[in-house]
């Protein structure tokens, strides 16, 4: 019988949340479709490379006053948006000093970040004797690797931990956890009102992104990196935009996948007052250019994220995974939803549900 939580009765820690609370959801759906068999598979992969690597003593599931300075491994869910919902409760820990262990593609979202005071991406960067105790994502033996090489002797806290498979609203998750391994410091209504994304944005960012863009403006994300979450609608959507108000500046953002998408919409409608900053700004910068916005219009993906974490108003469009299990209730955010593909949902319907933001935002 292995000690401190890695036993064969915590196997209930793969679909039960560690918290007290509920939150949105998928984990009847992902019961009644993963055999039982698989699920205790994963599951004692975990624990032998825990036991493997020497960690199953050192966990433990409180966040003590004695622990001030913490390492957060964040590992297992590089995309850019899961970082954002996944480290949100960071605000948290104010009173802590916290470093990041991240993957290279996120570390720039926190180079300038009011809570981390240092970004790593590389083992040999983190001073093995600095911290008092570590945050892990979860026990995937990625992040459990990394954990066992930078700090060995360390004990740790699980945010996910064993929790894997099911759909959840990752902010949500990550407030109420962390409200959990501090000793449940506030109510469920204070988390409610609480949970949100964050982000940083230096002062230069500001300053540089201030030269690029009209004084009132649109934004529109456009591109993506998933088909089902890539609108083919929009030179609809912009020609109805516009007949209401012909003089309306629209910036245009993304990846370096929307390119083709910008300079089309431009050609298409030339009589428009787009601004192109397509695949020309990092993330930080667009969402600044997101900020400054009246209005943003995008599909579920990173940047919608960084508009949660601005309070911008946002209309978005969403496929296969609904709005609740993406957006807290302090989102400012009109929603349309489709089960398969962002495709399904007509310009008219988008257009609705612009106006309606509009008059809302006026």
């Amino acid at each position: 019988m292995f000690q401190v939580g890695i036993t064969m009765s915590s196997f209930y820690r793969t679909f039960n949340f560690p918290f007290k609370h509920a939150i949105p959801n998928s984990i009847d759906s992902y019961l009644k479709s993963k055999s039982v068999f698989k699920r205790y598979l994963k599951y004692f992969r975990r624990v032998f490379f825990i036991v493997v690597k020497n960690q199953q003593n050192l966990e433990v599931f409180k966040i003590s006053p004695r622990h001030k300075r913490i390492l957060w491994i964040n590992i297992s869910a590089p995309s850019l948006g899961d970082s954002l919902m996944d480290l949100s409760s960071r605000v948290l820990l104010q009173d802590k000093s916290i470093d990041l262990y991240t993957d290279s593609k996120n570390a720039n979202l926190y180079l300038d970040d009011d809570f981390f005071s240092n970004i790593f991406t590389s083992a040999k960067d983190v001073d093995k004797n600095k911290y008092d105790l570590v945050i892990i994502d979860s026990y995937s033996s990625r992040s459990m690797r990394v954990k066992a090489e930078v700090a060995p002797s360390l004990n740790y806290v699980g945010m996910y931990g064993f929790f894997n498979g099911p759909e959840v609203n990752r902010t949500l998750f990550s407030f109420h956890q962390m409200n959990n391994l501090l000793g449940n410091i506030k109510e469920e209504d204070e988390i409610l009102n609480l949970a949100k994304n964050h982000i940083s944005i230096s002062i230069k960012d500001q300053k540089l992104v201030k030269k690029l863009i009209p004084d009132n403006y649109i934004a529109i994300v456009i591109g993506g990196e998933w088909r089902y979450k890539i609108y083919d609608e929009w030179l609809e959507l912009i020609k109805k935009i516009i007949q209401l108000n012909q003089d309306l500046n629209i910036v245009l953002i993304g990846s370096i996948n929307a390119t083709k998408a910008s300079n089309d919409l431009i050609c298409n409608l030339p009589q428009c007052n787009f601004y192109d900053l397509v695949a020309k700004l990092t993330f930080n910068q667009t969402a600044e250019v997101i900020r400054s916005s009246d209005i943003l219009l995008c599909c579920d993906g990173g940047l919608m994220h960084a508009a949660n974490a601005l309070n911008t108003t946002v209309v978005a469009l969403f496929a296969k995974l609904n709005p609740e299990i993406l957006l807290t209730e302090s989102c400012i955010s009109y929603n349309l939803y489709d089960d398969h593909d962002v495709n399904n949902l007509s310009a008219d319907d988008v257009y609705k549900k612009y106006i309606e933001a509009l008059n809302n935002l006026a």
